[in-house]
């Protein structure tokens, strides 16, 4: 789809050494463009949802960035209406709260408290709307801790905090392929998938780097009750987030009609089952292709 030119000339000024005001008002400029030009509403949302391939009673992780949301008429809480609306009653709507942007071992370092019920996630704006939702519940991890809504809400995060690691197969994550969840990417790339993390857990023997920091991190966390508690958890290794390149599992998904793209103005919406992400990039292990350079 082509731009217009003056999206393209807003688009196009050096933001970077531009004052804060001035960055705000240049997005605000760029939201009041594009809501005169590519409008539309959680009407649409919905039915893209659809055209993506949700369904009613299905199991739904979602990653998004609201800031792609240019040209919406409407609020964060009123897509996470949508997707409820969406999967309904015998569905389950799930989104990452993580604690902390950048590194999970430059986050520990600092010897954080992570409170279920108060500590903000760093994984968008909607995620945190999402997060003091009516009837969302969360999960007690200190670093990777999931924000749940529906059915299987409770079953999926339960006992995330003494998995021992973030996104092994006993956390939120990798529940993920027990369950034939699928992700959701609102605005955002594969690549923001925190399942990959789950994906690597389980190829950690034959990937080429390290998945984990040696040796273990005492970690606090608070629960809803108010209580204090340490448990010791291995963390990603510093060099996987920034050596990880998901370019071939997304061509092999896309090649096998397994990544599914719909867009409403200039949003674009991707699905993809847990299952089939796990099973290529298991597949393609086996055939000594990762999704990571050396």
């Amino acid at each position: 789809m082509s731009r217009h030119p003056i999206s393209e000339a807003l688009r196009a000024i050096p933001r970077r050494v531009l004052p804060r005001h001035m960055k705000a008002w240049l997005k605000g400029v760029r939201v009041r463009y594009a809501r005169m030009v590519h409008p539309f509403g959680p009407g649409d949302v919905k039915r893209c949802l659809i055209e993506v391939g949700v369904v009613p009673g299905d199991i739904l992780m979602v990653h998004s960035s609201f800031d792609s949301f240019a040209g919406f008429r409407g609020t964060p809480a009123q897509i996470i209406r949508s997707l409820q609306d969406v999967v309904g009653p015998a569905g389950t709507v799930l989104m990452p709260t993580l604690p902390f942007s950048g590194s999970v071992v430059e986050y520990a370092a600092t010897d954080p408290l992570f409170d279920v019920r108060r500590t903000v996630s760093k994984a968008g704006l909607i995620t945190e709307v999402f997060r003091r939702s009516p009837q969302v519940i969360r999960s007690l991890h200190p670093t990777h801790s999931v924000a749940a809504w529906g059915a299987k809400a409770r079953e999926l995060i339960a006992d995330h905090e003494v998995a021992g690691t973030p996104c092994g197969r006993a956390t939120p994550w990798g529940r993920l392929l027990d369950y034939d969840a699928k992700v959701l990417f609102l605005g955002v790339p594969i690549g923001t998938m925190t399942f990959f993390h789950a994906i690597e857990e389980a190829l950690a023997p034959a990937l080429p780097i390290p998945v984990f920091e040696p040796g273990e991190y005492a970690l606090r966390y608070r629960d809803e009750q108010g209580g204090t508690h340490v448990v010791r958890q291995r963390l990603f290794s510093l060099r996987l987030a920034r050596l990880r390149d998901p370019s071939l599992l997304v061509k092999e998904l896309t090649r096998g009609g397994r990544l599914h793209g719909v867009r409403v103005a200039r949003l674009r919406l991707l699905q993809v089952r847990a299952r089939d992400a796990f099973d290529l990039a298991r597949a393609l292990a086996r055939r000594g292709l990762f999704c990571h350079s050396r």
